[in-house]
């Protein structure tokens, strides 16, 4: 066995290939989650026939796609068309590769030095995430263009001017947490939020930046196109929108984007604004375990949000955006910088 392949290497490699593997499982279930809430909702049982309590309707979705044919318009630009839906993939998986979602362990000591629990650690992993979540867009606007269909192309083109406008909000409220943090690291914001005030109260960013968090999440539901956001597919008035052409799974792949997109952005909100992995009355090695219940939290939120609230139109969307969250936002820096300096 050649000399660098190590246990601490091996053990590295298959982390990143249970948390590649994880984040599609983690789409199947939002989505097995979010039928079974919409039926509760409604009064209604939702998928029940199909494993226990139709957890494996998912996975019969998928097997029905795959035996879809995959149909390319005669006029779609096919290179584009075939691309724009591996691209919103990639930068959904990617993005999630610096998030941290547990401490260090040793697997009862086989591993020295110990392995993080994250794919990767980057010192500037919050401009990370900004910068492949924001390339999302490109995946949306060129399966719209590509297509050669109007509503597709509409579709695009509101995603696009969707997400710049709501990426400034969503970047000035990671502002905020990196001037209390004074880190750009999302491991060491983290860390910064352990210990509990009067033995109490967790040091969590939330109740330092609950205005901060409020701003964050909202554009990250904006971010995801999600409702009351969800104006790039728009089933009412352009019919699904920017993936309209698209069948087989070319339209499974994007429905697999927004919903590992939804897991990052609770994944990022839970480390920067719910302490993480970080708990009580587990050791620091199942840290993970409170990582998952947090993140599950604001997943639930996430279609909690759907089935209760009306979308926008998009001239209310474009509003509240540029009059509304924007002023809020740097308001919100602005008297964040003010204390961090007063106070020190």
């Amino acid at each position: 066995m050649p000399a660098f392949i190590t246990p601490t290497v091996i053990a590295h490699l298959v982390l990143i290939f249970a948390v590649m593997n994880m984040l599609v499982l983690s789409s199947a279930f939002m989505v097995w989650m979010e039928r079974k809430v919409c039926a509760y909702i409604q009064d209604r049982l939702g998928p029940n026939r199909v494993g226990f309590e139709g957890l494996l309707q998912p996975f019969a979705d998928v097997f029905k796609l795959l035996l879809k044919e995959e149909l390319v318009p005669k006029a779609a630009d096919k290179l584009l068309f075939l691309l724009a839906p591996i691209i919103s993939v990639a930068a959904a998986l990617t993005a999630f590769s610096v998030v941290p979602f547990g401490t260090q362990i040793t697997l009862f000591g086989l591993l020295d030095p110990p392995l993080r629990l994250e794919v990767t650690d980057v010192n500037v992993g919050i401009l990370v995430v900004f910068a492949i979540t924001s390339m999302g867009v490109y995946g949306i606007v060129l399966a719209g263009w590509s297509s050669n269909s109007k509503y597709s192309l509409l579709g695009g083109l509101r995603s696009s001017a969707q997400m710049i406008s709501y990426e400034i909000s969503y970047g000035l409220a990671l502002a905020a947490v990196v001037m209390l943090a004074g880190s750009l690291s999302l491991r060491e914001v983290v860390m910064n939020q352990s210990g509990y005030w009067w033995h109490l109260i967790p040091r969590w960013y939330l109740f330092l930046q609950p205005l901060g968090f409020l701003i964050f999440f909202t554009a990250g539901v904006a971010e995801t196109n999600r409702a009351p956001f969800d104006f790039p597919e728009a089933e009412q008035e352009l019919v699904a929108g920017y993936h309209t052409e698209y069948s087989s799974m070319s339209f499974g792949l994007f429905f697999l984007a927004e919903y590992v997109n939804m897991v990052t952005v609770s994944a990022v909100a839970t480390s920067l604004y719910l302490g993480g992995w970080l708990g009580p009355f587990l050791p620091d090695w199942l840290g993970w375990i409170w990582f998952l219940i947090k993140t599950l939290a604001l997943l639930f939120f996430y279609v909690w949000m759907r089935w209760t609230l009306p979308r926008y139109r998009y001239d209310q969307l474009m509003e509240f955006g540029w009059k509304y969250l924007l002023p809020v936002a740097i308001v919100n820096l602005i008297v964040t910088a003010a204390l961090v300096i007063w106070l020190g």
